[in-house]
């Protein structure tokens, strides 16, 4: 297994020793980084594995806001010509982006999220006002906007209630333009625990599911309730990147729901 440094945007790419025929693209969650620990842990497996920087790096945003789904596409191009097989991974806003790319780029044969989410969120700017984290084609995602009026009742805060409290209020026909198209991604694996204390995870895994259940899709679902919002895979360390927040679960939970779905997660990659 060797590693390449790329650059615009910065990431990592990890060539296995024996290629099994599948591309992966894995995506962080809010930290936005390169998610290289991950790659490497697919590659071991036989997966070429690629993440790249999805904002903060030079001319990406500061945040994720209006993030271009571009940048993704254009990392999974980049992965193409060596594989017979497209599948990209995310972790919460990195699981939203995946989402939404799998929908969008029709060369993704595959898609695992990790503590999902079916519909596109806005960021807050400083000001209050909200846009969404996405773009695409130059225009932006449709996505739910938070209720402002909602306060933390902890510190560090659990915003858990803050994203059901959003969804509760928000508009019906806002809510069914973020909806994220599901249906169109030829396979979908999710992971989520119940004890994710960022957002509901697990009822959003469910609402996958059902949707693609509407289409007469099969979705693989894998939750453990006592586990978090970080799910550690079998060699993988415990990532410490991310903002000031609960996430729920321990380390040990989080571990058990890696090894929960790592079956999972090898068919889908078609690991040898």
């Amino acid at each position: 297994m060797r590693e390449e440094t790329l650059e615009a945007p910065e990431g990592v790419l990890v060539i296995p020793e024996n290629h099994c025929g599948t591309g992966v693209l894995t995506v962080a969650g809010s930290s936005g980084r390169v998610d290289d620990d991950r790659a490497r842990v697919f590659a071991a497996h036989g997966a070429l594995a690629m993440s790249i920087r999805w904002f903060g790096g030079p001319g990406q945003p500061e945040g994720p806001r209006l993030v271009p789904l571009e940048t993704f596409i254009a990392a999974l191009d980049r992965l193409a010509p060596e594989c017979d097989r497209l599948v990209i991974a995310g972790t919460s806003f990195g699981a939203e982006a995946a989402l939404l790319v799998a929908s969008y780029d029709e060369k993704v044969d595959g898609c695992i999220g990790f503590a999902p989410t079916p519909v596109a969120w806005s960021y807050i700017d400083p000001d209050g006002s909200q846009v969404s984290h996405w773009s695409y084609g130059g225009r932006p995602v449709p996505a739910i906007p938070f209720d402002l009026s909602w306060e933390p009742d902890a510190d560090p805060p659990a915003y858990v209630d803050f994203y059901r409290q959003s969804l509760r209020v928000a508009d019906a026909a806002v809510v069914a333009r973020a909806a994220i198209a599901v249906e169109r991604i030829g396979e979908v694996l999710v992971v989520a625990g119940g004890d994710d204390q960022v957002w509901p995870s697990v009822d959003f895994a469910r609402q996958i599911v059902s949707r693609r259940e509407q289409h007469g899709l099969p979705t693989d679902a894998v939750t453990l309730s006592e586990a978090g919002h970080r799910t550690v895979l079998p060699g993988e360390q415990v990532v410490a990147a991310g903002g000031t927040f609960q996430r729920g679960g321990t380390d040990e939970t989080n571990r058990a729901l890696g090894r929960l779905a790592w079956p999972s997660i090898r068919r889908i990659l078609r690991l040898p």
